[in-house]
């Protein structure tokens, strides 16, 4: 039986099979790693974590704002 980890996003459940990164994981299913924060068991990491069984991947989009011109 293949090991599989569970990506949580936006209240949507993925799955991906273990022993990838997280940018090769994101990428699987359809969303910029740029875009996202990745937390593996409640600590911020770097999209070339390997992810392994039972570990509890949440992702958090990133919001960034443009500049304003005041007159």
């Amino acid at each position: 039986m293949i090991a599989m980890v569970q990506i949580t996003f936006r209240n949507k459940k993925f799955e991906v099979k273990e022993n990838m990164t997280a940018r090769d994981a994101l990428k699987k299913i359809g969303i910029d790693p740029e875009s996202v924060l990745i937390s593996v068991n409640g600590k911020l990491v770097t999209d070339d974590v390997v992810l392994r069984e039972g570990d509890e991947v949440k992702l958090v989009a990133v919001i960034s704002g443009g500049s304003a011109i005041v007159c």
